[in-house]
Formats: C-alpha cells, sequence, structure tokens
C-alpha cells in the first residue's frame, strides 16, 4: 500500500480518502481549516494523518479535491514542495451558469493546472466524472464504478489505476492529458442530465463491456 495525501476536506475527498484508508493505504489530509482536516481523518480511522496546509505532501500521490475556483491558488501556494510529485486532478471548471467553462477556449483545467505546477509535476485527470456518493458507494447496479483517467505519463497512469482498482473501482484509460478536456464535458452532461431527465444525483456514467 503506499501514503496519498489529499488536499481539501469535502466531499470527495471524504469519498477517496475513506476507501483509501479501508484498503490499507495511509491518507494524509491537508486543509485550509484544520477542524475540518482533524474531522475527515477520525472518520477515515486507521493511520490517517493531518498534515500541515501549505507543508510538503507527505505522499507522492496528491490529490486536488478542492473546487476548481481555488485550485490554481492552491497549486501556486505549494509550488516547489509539488516537485516531481503525481497531482491527480479531481476538478471540473465550470462556470456559474452550469453550461460552460472558466477556462480560455483553447485551454481546459487540468491543462491549466500544469501549467501552474512545477516542470516535474506530473498531472492526471481522474475522479471527476461522478458525484462523490456515487463514488463512496462504490457500486452501482451491483457493478464498480468506471474511473475515467487521462494523462500523458504512462507509468504516472498505471499507478493511478492501481490504486483506483484497490478502491473497489474500475479505471478505463482514455488517453493522453488533452482527453481530461472531453472528461470535464463529463460534469456538463451530468448537470444537463439532471436538469433535464433524471431530476437527481443518484446515477453513475459507466462502460458496458461484455463479459
Amino acid at each position: 500500500m503506499t501514503t496519498i495525501t489529499i488536499i481539501g476536506s469535502g466531499g470527495m475527498a471524504t469519498a477517496i480518502g475513506t476507501l483509501a484508508g479501508k484498503a490499507g493505504h495511509v491518507v494524509e489530509v491537508l486543509s485550509r481549516n484544520p477542524a475540518n482536516a482533524r474531522e475527515l481523518v477520525d472518520a477515515i480511522g486507521a493511520d490517517a494523518i493531518v498534515g500541515e496546509f501549505g507543508a510538503t505532501p507527505r505522499g507522492d500521490m496528491v490529490f486536488l479535491a478542492v473546487p476548481y475556483a481555488v485550485v490554481l491558488d492552491v497549486v501556486a501556494r505549494y509550488g516547489d514542495k509539488l516537485a516531481g510529485k503525481l497531482l491527480v486532478d479531481l476538478t471540473n471548471p465550470v462556470a456559474p451558469d452550469l453550461t460552460s467553462f472558466v477556462t480560455p477556449a483553447d485551454s481546459f483545467g487540468a491543462q491549466e493546472i500544469a501549467k501552474a505546477a512545477p516542470a516535474s509535476t506530473i498531472v492526471v485527470k481522474a475522479f471527476n466524472g461522478h458525484f462523490s456518493h456515487v463514488v463512496a458507494a462504490g457500486r452501482t447496479f451491483r457493478v464498480p464504478v468506471d474511473v475515467f483517467i487521462a494523462g500523458d505519463d504512462a507509468d504516472a497512469k498505471q499507478r493511478v489505476s492501481d490504486f483506483t482498482t484497490s478502491l473497489g473501482l474500475r479505471p478505463l484509460d482514455v488517453g493522453a492529458l488533452p482527453m481530461a478536456r472531453t472528461l470535464e464535458h463529463l460534469c456538463l452532461l451530468s448537470l444537463g442530465l439532471i436538469a433535464n431527465a433524471t431530476r437527481h444525483t443518484d446515477f453513475a456514467i459507466g462502460v458496458s463491456l461484455p463479459d
């Protein structure tokens, strides 16, 4: 098992952190609000620890579980402390109208994070396609939740895939980092479904494969 660091203490941080703790991983939680970090660590149990927000993450795999509105500031604050780390981008840069993005037209969220991070940092997009309670459940209709993964570094994607499998979820590699733009559109798809079809968030977008 491995040590991971989660920056954030909201729903997705709770979902991934709890599954990781149950899988035997050591989870470090970093949050601007130490009380929130402590509450999450207590909920995870096992060997989970509260880290100092802004300090060098203990884990080589760092999950960005904060809203996109603040993620670039968070990455800038950590700066060189993220050098050599594998950043897992969970964010969705959705605009307030819930039908467009706040990123430049020629870019996408994961790319903006990669530009803000040290050159030696590797960014992998993953876990952004589902609501936190779906990830926390781990399964939908008796099958594992699919986690779509995009990145340019094959070894890094394999590490994220192996971690995902250890949580009881199914990793699906969709290609290089530019495919993160497509994964970010999954969020808009989900919002469109909520507004016009399902009227609730109890669903998961996945792939059906033959036995």
